[in-house]
């Protein structure tokens, strides 16, 4: 929610719905839940963000890539400040080298699949300065930086 404060979000849905991004993925929290105490944006735009745990993990994955896909600039730039967050934090994370690094591909392919709705959205110019420094984390791993063209 920080993050999206700082690229100058003041819509409280979307504020809200950064805070509560990641609520379906690690609770039994549906969007049912979230509907009822909620407004319905907040819960499309978490929903949107969230993968589908009723499906098998190969499946959740490929229907999660077309659900970003599809997804609103919202969401989009909600998913933005999330790998951002997650990236900066890699370095506090207490992990093996190669599931950080398993991390960090999986952000860079998601960065790829939304950038270009992102980059497209002249509103919030400072979504250049974050994708900069996912690019900067990608070169710590030994990873090719994303287009920001």
């Amino acid at each position: 929610m920080n993050r999206l404060k700082s690229l100058g979000v003041i819509d409280e849905e979307i504020l809200c719905a950064g805070w509560l991004h990641d609520i379906m993925d690690n609770t039994e929290t549906s969007f049912d839940d979230l509907h009822a105490q909620f407004e319905s944006e907040i819960a499309v735009l978490v929903s949107s963000i969230s993968k589908d745990k009723s499906l098998p993990r190969k499946k959740r994955e490929q229907a999660y890539v077309i659900q970003l896909k599809e997804s609103s600039f919202n969401a989009k730039l909600i998913k933005l400040c999330d790998i951002s967050a997650s990236l900066s934090d890699l370095k506090n994370y207490e992990a093996s080298k190669s599931k950080k690094l398993r991390e960090v591909k999986q952000a860079r392919y998601y960065i790829n699949i939304i950038k270009n709705d992102l980059l497209s959205n002249h509103n919030y110019p400072k979504i250049q300065a974050l994708l900069e420094s996912a690019n900067l984390i990608f070169i710590r791993y030994g990873q090719r930086c994303i287009s920001l063209r």
